[in-house]
């Protein structure tokens, strides 16, 4: 299994010797090192996606902290609870520190897969403060453009994350501060199943009868089973814990490529054939709301993470549903993935020492009230485990986990996680490809495999930077 915690620094098995973590290669300007990770994203911007992107830098003793939570107005308690969240926390730096931040909301669908961010990254115009996935991490740790938290950490905060910070350091240095823990499990209609006599005896444990249970579900308006079907990063990172159930990986602990295996035909197969046999939609129910989706009944299971608990408080607190663990392939062992967003500092804007002191403040304080605010995001504003002991301790003793829902992730399904991967651009799309490539264009498994495999082979050779595993 890979180990994303072990970051020595060192590149793939083969590849030269990466540049001192925290700043680019002699002599590579920041457009060039971005667009060289950036694959398909950074690479592909116009100069219109360019304009507009450089307020960040702009003069003023103000920092911007871009983010798709806040602030914004919604009909939805929960996106409204999560936005305020960040309109208070920002409140009370501004109160007590004379560099102020400004918050920039960026709604959901640009932040996670447009070019906004990486393009005013690359023209160098990136903003002051950010969030990341785990998914994204090498792309700007690469690039030379995160600030070094560590300075600025509580002793004891390190420890007190624990494996959460695995996929944000390098060379023990962390580079940025989750803020949550988000496991991914298979939410149910319990309406569906009753309808159509079934008992809580009847929740699949093995793929078989995942499909079976799918199969009897649907109808002409209900989807008996629903995978992600947007390609991008998210996609990828629902796919993954399929793969890993099988024992297979995309790199294997010394780097290598591992993607041509049993293991991963089998999990492309799944997803292949649960579309192809009608289980699975080809595209989301709802345009991907879920609630929506499961309140109409035009969906039966679904592959999805902790945070639909508070959409489901907030926005359908009647509706009956269950959550139960991933099913597991013949042979194989339980395995969910784990992301979440992260704090980060940018080390080329106007002032990174403040922005790294405000990540720190707000996530890696060893004080109450840093501790309380984790706590508030993780059981109240949003639904999440929580990625600090301290916190996570805190939050159960005050009933956030109480709930059926809450205990199951916390308690069952979480204990099995594994955290998302740091794969660069171009190992993300020749993922992505196989995925879309057999799940919906119908195209040969193994080809498809091989060919990922020899694309991602490819790049690995070239590698430059911090490790993938």
């Amino acid at each position: 299994m890979l180990q994303h915690g072990n970051d020595t620094g060192t590149a793939v098995r083969g590849a030269p010797a990466a540049p001192p973590a925290g700043r680019p290669a002699p002599g590579a300007s920041r457009r060039r090192f971005l667009t060289a990770l950036a694959g398909a994203g950074a690479a592909a911007a116009s100069p219109a996606l360019l304009t507009g992107c450089g307020t960040a830098q702009a003069k003023g003793g103000t920092l911007q902290f871009w983010n798709q939570y806040g602030p914004q107005r919604s009909p939805d308690p929960a996106i409204q609870a999560q936005s305020d969240w960040f309109v208070d926390l920002v409140k009370q730096w501004n109160a007590s520190h004379p560099v102020k931040i400004e918050l920039v909301y960026i709604p959901n669908k640009t932040y996670l897969n447009g070019f906004k961010l990486p393009s005013a990254f690359a023209s160098g115009a990136g903003p002051d403060i950010f969030l990341l996935s785990p998914g994204d991490f090498l792309r700007y740790s690469n690039g030379g453009m995160l600030a070094d938290l560590t300075p600025h950490l509580d002793k004891g905060v390190v420890a007190d994350y624990g494996s959460a910070l695995d996929s944000r350091q390098v060379d023990g240095k962390v580079y940025a501060l989750p803020m949550e823990v988000e496991p991914m499990a298979m939410y149910y209609s319990v309406g569906a199943w009753e309808k159509a006599g079934l008992s809580e005896g009847d929740i699949p444990t093995t793929w078989d009868r995942m499909l079976d249970i799918g199969d009897k579900l649907r109808t002409r308006t209900r989807a008996g089973l629903v995978f992600e079907t947007n390609p991008g990063y998210y996609q990828n990172f629902t796919w993954y814990p399929w793969m890993w159930q099988g024992g297979g990986e995309v790199l294997d602990k010394h780097g290598n490529v591992a993607f041509d295996s049993p293991a991963t035909r089998q999990a492309l197969a799944l997803w292949r054939d649960a579309v192809r046999e009608g289980m699975a939609p080809r595209t989301l129910p709802a345009a991907g709301d879920v609630v929506s989706a499961f309140k109409a009944d035009n969906v039966a299971m679904w592959q999805q993470g902790i945070w639909n608990v508070s959409s489901f408080k907030a926005f359908a607190p009647k509706y009956r549903y269950g959550v139960f663990k991933l099913p597991t392939p013949p042979r194989g062992k339980y395995v969910t993935v784990l992301g979440g967003w992260s704090f980060c500092a940018n080390a080329q804007g106007r002032n990174a020492e403040a922005a790294a002191e405000f990540c720190a403040w707000a996530l890696g304080s060893m004080k109450d009230e840093c501790i309380d605010r984790m706590v508030d995001w993780c059981i109240r504003a949003k639904s999440d485990v929580a990625p600090r002991t301290t916190a996570l301790e805190r939050g159960a003793a005050r009933g956030g986990y109480d709930s059926a829902a809450m205990k199951k992730f916390k308690d069952e399904i979480f204990p099995g996680g594994r955290a998302e991967p740091r794969y660069p651009p171009i190992v993300y799309k020749a993922i992505s490809d196989a995925i879309q490539g057999t799940m919906l264009a119908g195209r040969d498994v193994a080809a498809e495999t091989q060919r990922a495999a020899e694309s991602i082979k490819a790049f690995t050779k070239s590698y430059q930077g911090a490790s993938l595993v």
